[in-house]
């Protein structure tokens, strides 16, 4: 079972009149469901729970109506009708002995209230930060306003209690919490006994926290997240500054609970930040307070869990991707099952559904949000249905996906791969700069795969369909991925754009095979997630001078929502790229590109030796189309189906493949659904009171 040196993250610890049954902590995290799908995401927090947490939290919980981050889509709990669907969240979370946890956010200076109307309330007036830049501002908070403030996060407070939580965390970090304004001098320059000297700026937590503790006693513990350092300056709440707030306060809540910076510095992707990137700032704060600590650093490797407590930096491993990846981390540390874990790859999918205001996905573990919409469970499958096998074409994320969970559901799987490696697209991008850490998408697969019985890899076997028509197999199963279009065609060009003979134009896959385009190189990228600047970065280290041309207003503009455009910008000023935004490119020659303005369509010409254009793909699905063609030997040849799925049928990121992938697994066999949607959704309640 469990390696006693593991030991040590499964002992209780206390958080005030409570005890956590093990140090695994899943800090707040959002999702993309919030106050719109409470039971998608009460169903995912009890996956967690069945998969061994000690603590679950809730993401941010709005809860009062005067602070709200409309367009995102958060839990609210603004008056008692909301507690009903936090209580199904509660119930769930504490189903297998973990404690429930919910957030409390005031959002203050990141409250636009674009759906109430009310006037954001900060300690003082200034713009609303937000994402969009809103043009709305706040109103400092009067005396009279703190009172009620004060007053709002007691009700919050009862009503969680009332809704089943047994902690409250405080929201002070990221920039996002009006703890953490009140803290700050970039935010509270105020000049009354809550502004000026720490002490100062320190009284709004200290009165709530009492006042909180006066209305609920033991009955709760309370959390306070607070910000490491806000990196921002030398009015930003720095981390010697933090120090001194909690050897100052040094039992005031029954946990401190510790993220850095903005969102940005605290969970930042691996191509940035590494596996327990957040240790240096927080070594040395357990020795200034009476009550334990977590912290965050993206933990997957329970040995650095166990360094983490032993060195004395960390009570509880707080964990939100890990947590993702596999809800089942502790369970499996637990049971000694490490080579068994589904290892969070820091891509940042996840948080891209809160800030596209949907559905949050996960690359490594597709059943995320998929457990009470579609009924998937991350460790269990469906029963076989009818057909006994099935061959996979293409071992990419998409096809071994498909395998990994139709081996598990008892079919005899066979996946056949054209080349010598397996993981298709994964392998090829995994060697790219910072992307090391995505290939587990292929090395967790390829070990799981190789444990079981009913499964055949079969390596540089390229098939067509008259081999795939001899084979005798039920199912077919096409994942045979994507290629780059070469000709421009994406956003800006619907149709191929001007290109010269001679004129010398590479895509991503000819970097990715080696042939690399040298001295004056010019990146037209209308793709707009990372693959444009991972190839600027790779061509700088070959010493290749780079201009990077977009369309969009930002580099890599699409990874604003993975939290990685900033990082990404200064990365590449400081390789040495030369970034021009708001152009597009209309025309490769054979020694210029011509440019034109987005906005005015002026054009001017650029000279370079080549082009690298990172537009659209191209399905790879001409196996599928030949045999569609010949669907009338299906029968004769013993064929049931044949699908086409992943990158093959609609190009997209990685976790729209590995999706894709456990989707054709999970249906397989299964009766058509009709027209009706393939998951379930709730519906909002209409009011009582409709005139009509």
């Amino acid at each position: 079972m469990r390696d006693p040196r593991y030991d040590i993250l499964f002992e209780p610890v206390q958080i005030g009149p409570l005890t956590a049954k093990n140090r695994f902590y899943q800090v707040p995290h959002c999702n993309g469901g919030g106050y719109r799908d409470p039971s998608a995401a009460a169903a995912m927090r009890g996956i967690k729970a069945e998969g061994g947490w000690g603590v679950i939290f809730t993401e941010q919980c709005e809860m009062h109506h005067t602070s709200e981050i409309t367009p995102f889509i958060e839990l609210r709990l603004w008056e008692d009708k909301d507690i009903p669907q936090l209580r199904r969240m509660s119930e769930r979370m504490k189903e297998h002995g973990a404690l429930a946890g919910i957030q409390l956010a005031y959002s203050g200076i990141n409250g636009p209230n674009l759906y109430t109307k009310e006037v954001p309330l900060a300690p003082t007036a200034l713009p609303i930060r937000t994402f969009t830049n809103d043009p709305v501002q706040a109103r400092a908070l009067s005396k009279s306003d703190i009172r009620d403030l004060r007053r709002w996060f007691v009700t919050a407070t009862k009503r969680s209690r009332a809704a089943g939580f047994d902690l409250i965390c405080l929201y002070g970090a990221h920039g996002f919490g009006i703890f953490q304004h009140f803290l700050s001098r970039a935010t509270n320059q105020r000049s009354d006994e809550y502004g000026g000297s720490l002490e100062n700026r320190a009284r709004f937590s200290q009165e709530v926290i009492a006042d909180i503790r006066e209305a609920v006693g033991d009955s709760m513990a309370i959390t306070l997240r607070v910000s490491l350092d806000e990196s921002i300056g030398a009015l930003g709440f720095s981390n010697a500054e933090l120090r001194d707030y909690i050897e100052m306060n040094r039992n005031l809540p029954d946990l401190w609970d510790l993220a850095q910076g903005t969102w940005e510095d605290c969970s930042g992707p691996s191509r940035f930040k590494d596996e327990a990137a957040q240790e240096q700032l927080v070594r040395g704060i357990r020795e200034l307070t009476d009550q334990p600590v977590v912290g965050v650093g993206r933990f997957t490797s329970p040995d650095v869990m166990v360094r983490m407590v032993k060195s004395g930096t960390l009570d509880f491993i707080g964990c939100a991707r890990p947590s993702i990846a596999d809800p089942f981390l502790p369970k499996k540390v637990e049971k000694g099952r490490i080579e068994d874990i589904r290892e969070c790859i820091g891509c940042n999918i996840c948080i891209t559904g809160d800030m596209t205001m949907s559905i949050s996905r996960c690359t490594q573990n597709p059943t995320f949000m998929e457990e009470w919409r579609k009924g998937w469970h991350p460790e269990r499958m469906n029963p076989k249905g009818d057909s006994s096998n099935v061959l996979v074409v293409g071992s990419g994320p998409a096809g071994l996906e498909a395998a990994w969970a139709l081996c598990r559901r008892g079919y005899d799987v066979a996946i056949a791969e054209a080349r010598k490696v397996i993981g298709g697209r994964v392998t090829r991008e995994r060697a790219l700069p910072g992307l090391s850490a995505w290939g587990r998408v292929v090395d967790y697969r390829e070990y799981q795969l190789g444990q079981r019985a009913n499964v055949e890899i079969y390596r540089q076997s390229e098939l067509d369909a008259a081999a795939i028509l001899e084979f005798g197999f039920q199912n077919i199963c096409i994942a045979t991925g994507s290629t780059w279009r070469r000709d421009g065609v994406a956003r800006q060009h619907v149709v191929p754009m001007p290109i010269a003979p001679g004129a010398q134009v590479f895509t991503p896959d000819d970097l990715m095979e080696g042939r690399l385009p040298k001295g004056r190189v010019v990146i037209f990228d209308d793709d707009h997630y990372y693959m444009g600047g991972v190839l600027a970065e790779l061509l700088t280290k070959t010493g290749a001078q780079v201009t990077l041309i977009t369309p969009a207003p930002f580099v890599s503009d699409w990874t604003r929502n993975t939290l990685e455009q900033g990082a990404i910008h200064a990365r590449l000023v400081e390789a040495g790229v030369e970034i021009v935004l708001n152009r597009g490119v209309t025309a490769i020659w054979a020694d210029h590109v011509v440019t034109n303005c987005v906005y005015t369509g002026r054009t001017r010409p650029m000279e370079m030796d080549s082009v690298v254009v990172v537009a659209a793909r191209l399905g790879n699905d001409q196996l599928y189309q030949d045999l569609v063609g010949r669907e009338a030997d299906w029968a004769e040849a013993g064929i049931r189906s044949v699908r086409l799925i992943g990158d093959a049928n609609a190009p997209g990121p990685i976790a729209w493949a590995t999706y894709a992938g456990h989707r054709y697994a999970r249906e397989l066999d299964a009766p058509e659904t009709g027209d009706a949607p393939s998951f379930r959704r709730e519906i909002t309640e209409l009011a009582a009171d409709w005139p009509g």
